[in-house]
């Protein structure tokens, strides 16, 4: 991968590749699920539903090696360095298949408690529940390994090819259950087809692998000296993944324990709604991670820091006026959906978690070029330090405000996490202060705060209608104002590239 190849157009486009190959399946699982529901039983669903947990959550437990492979292989190709990427590779994928063979029996032995004692499942269903479980078993090594052979693409900047495979491999996770049912063969054969499926996968993206990289093909190579440069940085991206879950799930079980479990299926709800939005910045993080391991590796800091600026404006002017809406409209979207008393009560839970997730959709930036960079550390004792602080706001909050207290205590802290990740980046000078301040990323901000400040005015005592068309206007007002004064020229000309390449292809064309 030579420096040219890191373009903003590069990067636009790797970006929304990724936002289809998340939404795509996302849009498709919203279809399915309530079929499934119905043919399958709920029993029977919420044994699918951990098989795909399974399937799909099992490989964030990697000890980290997957994103470490991605940082290293793109060093090395910043570098240039090619005759390291074979032991690199195949060191990394072996390792996560003895991992992963390690996990699988660890599950062979868990199963029968985990069927007979752990798991309450009524008799009828309870050997289906063993023969998953044993099916799943056999999958974890398959799951693992495929971190590093996409990380290995991702670090080479191959999302064409990434979402070639991965797209119909996460359509697969919904599909195949739903044709599984007129075939009849049952539960285990239906996690079976999923297990083959993910095996495709595996051997697709190995594949992809030998294409990109014929060196894989032709030398095997091993070198137990890199096991502990990429456990070293393994082992922190692994904190910070097993307390991540930590602090987004605490909130529902305090909910449970100091108000009600129906508390819970209200703050749920709209939790659920908002966070729909990670979908743009996780899309943008698995782009520019392996393009800040490139770009330091080229000792290029010029061209980082522009990333780095590029892509926070960018999460500014896609995520910003999505939460706007989503926030303004949060008691008619709930009624809608889940009617009016659900909305009476956790429509101000979702306009504050609104708010918290735009400033949470803002640090992905920072972090990901932490990790790129090489500090994985920092991320993983940033989680562990705000974890008890935020455990006691949490219930201080929960005891005095409700549920919006709650909605609170995740806001309080995701924007301290921002402030920290943002700090680091600073004080570790990857990022200057001015380039923070340019005039494109304080345009982005300013362009904001028009429709922030004069949507909700527009609203006193005003009429359902009046709201709609102040919103279409300030939304118009906004679009103008960033293809005006935010966006460059370069950002213009691509927007208007890539729009005539659609129309091109909607009419049949080349």
């Amino acid at each position: 991968m030579n420096q040219e190849k890191i373009t903003g157009r590069l990067i636009t486009r790797n970006w929304l590749l990724n936002l289809l190959g998340q939404g795509i399946p996302l849009f498709l699982g919203l279809l399915t699920i309530p079929w499934l529901l119905r043919y399958l039983g709920i029993e029977r669903f919420g044994i699918l539903s951990i098989a795909w947990a399974v399937l799909g959550y099992v490989g964030q437990f990697d000890l980290g090696l997957g994103r470490a492979t991605t940082k290293f292989v793109a060093e090395c190709l910043g570098r240039g360095d090619i005759e390291k990427l074979p032991a690199l590779i195949w060191t990394s994928v072996f390792s996560q298949l003895v991992f992963g063979g390690l996990a699988a029996f660890l599950l062979l032995a868990l199963t029968p408690a985990l069927s007979n004692h752990i798991l309450k499942i009524s008799s009828v269903h309870l050997l289906e529940m063993k023969m998953v479980l044993l099916i799943l078993a056999g999958s974890i090594p398959l799951v693992i390994a495929t971190n590093s052979l996409r990380g290995v693409l991702e670090a080479d900047q191959q999302f064409t090819l990434i979402n070639y495979i991965k797209i119909p491999a996460n359509i697969s996770v919904f599909l195949l259950p739903v044709l599984g049912i007129p075939l009849a063969i049952g539960l285990p054969g239906i996690v079976l087809l999923l297990v083959l499926s993910r095996l495709a996968t595996v051997l697709a993206y190995l594949l992809a692998c030998f294409r990109i990289f014929p060196s894989l093909r032709q030398r095997i190579a091993l070198d137990l000296s890199l096991l502990r440069i990429l456990f070293a940085y393994g082992s922190w991206v692994t904190v910070s993944n097993l307390i991540s879950p930590l602090l987004t799930y605490v909130d529902r079980f305090f909910i449970g324990a100091i108000i009600s479990m129906a508390a819970v299926g209200y703050y749920t709800a709209p939790y659920e709604i908002v966070t729909k939005i990670w979908l743009l910045p996780s899309s943008l993080l698995a782009t520019v991670f392996p393009a800040f391991s490139a770009l330091q590796a080229r000792e290029s800091g010029e061209r980082m820091e522009e990333l780095y600026v590029r892509s926070v404006k960018s999460i500014l002017i896609t995520a910003g006026p999505v939460l706007l809406i989503l926030a303004a409209f949060a008691r008619q979207i709930l009624g809608v959906w889940l009617g009016p008393q659900f909305a009476s009560r956790s429509a101000s839970t979702l306009q504050i978690l609104a708010l918290g997730v735009f400033i949470n959709c803002i640090s992905f930036v920072p972090f990901g070029m932490l990790q790129g960079l090489g500090r994985p550390d920092l991320t993983a004792k940033f989680h562990m330090v705000e974890s008890p602080f935020y455990v006691l706001v949490l219930w201080v909050l929960l005891k005095r405000l409700g549920l919006p207290g709650a909605a609170w205590a995740w806001t309080i802290r995701v924007a301290v996490d921002t402030v920290l990740l943002f700090l680091a980046v600073f004080k570790l000078k990857f990022v200057s202060r001015h380039a923070m301040m340019e005039s494109p990323l304080r345009r982005a901000i300013l362009a904001l705060v028009l429709p922030a400040v004069l949507l909700p005015l527009s609203w006193i005592n005003s009429p359902l209608m009046v709201q709609l068309t102040a919103c279409v206007c300030l939304m118009a007002i906004f679009v103008m104002t960033v293809w005006a004064y935010v966006l460059d020229m370069n950002e213009r000309s691509m927007l208007v590239g890539a729009a005539i390449r659609f129309r091109i292809r909607l009419a049949g064309g080349k």
